[in-house]
């Protein structure tokens, strides 16, 4: 399952990575965290590709709930995973980005390395949990889709 999940994903995947480059960019150009963390928004990317994922894989992949809500889970973990790759990054190098800004950690000030990659562990697993919710609510959505039967044709 994970290996197909991987495979549906490839367009998100390839939104995630510009977004990622583009936030990254971002920050790194001191462009002020309130002007621009809108922009490239990983948390908005992921939400609305989790529903529409999984409004689309149950019209027209036959996709259960639960595996909606599992392919969901897997977009926000990787998702997850880059936020906390990109955070490591940024105390490593010893930039300020927006992966390290104290109002992305939900901080008023700014954090150390290792708070702030317990803050980020701890998003990547609620966040893929909550992803889950997004996934069978996509589903859901799905409902309104037409079939693939209905695409295409007109009304008599």
């Amino acid at each position: 399952m994970l290996r197909e999940n991987l495979r549906l994903a490839r367009p998100f995947l390839a939104l995630l990575a510009i977004f990622a480059i583009g936030r990254w960019t971002m920050g790194v150009r001191d462009v002020p965290y309130v002007r621009g963390h809108h922009v490239f928004s990983l948390l908005t990317l992921t939400v609305l590709g989790v529903v529409f994922y999984g409004a689309f894989a149950r019209r027209w992949l036959g996709y259960t709930a639960g595996r909606a809500a599992v392919l969901g889970m897997t977009l926000s973990f990787c998702t997850q995973l880059v936020i906390v790759i990109l955070t490591g990054l940024s105390y490593g190098l010893g930039l300020d980005t927006y992966f390290n800004h104290p109002t992305a950690l939900n901080s008023e000030v700014a954090l150390a390395a290792g708070p702030a990659m317990l803050r980020r562990l701890g998003g990547l697993v609620g966040n893929t949990l909550f992803a889950g919710i997004a996934g069978a609510l996509g589903w859901l959505l799905g409902g309104v889709l037409p079939d693939d039967r209905a695409v295409g044709t007109t009304p008599a």
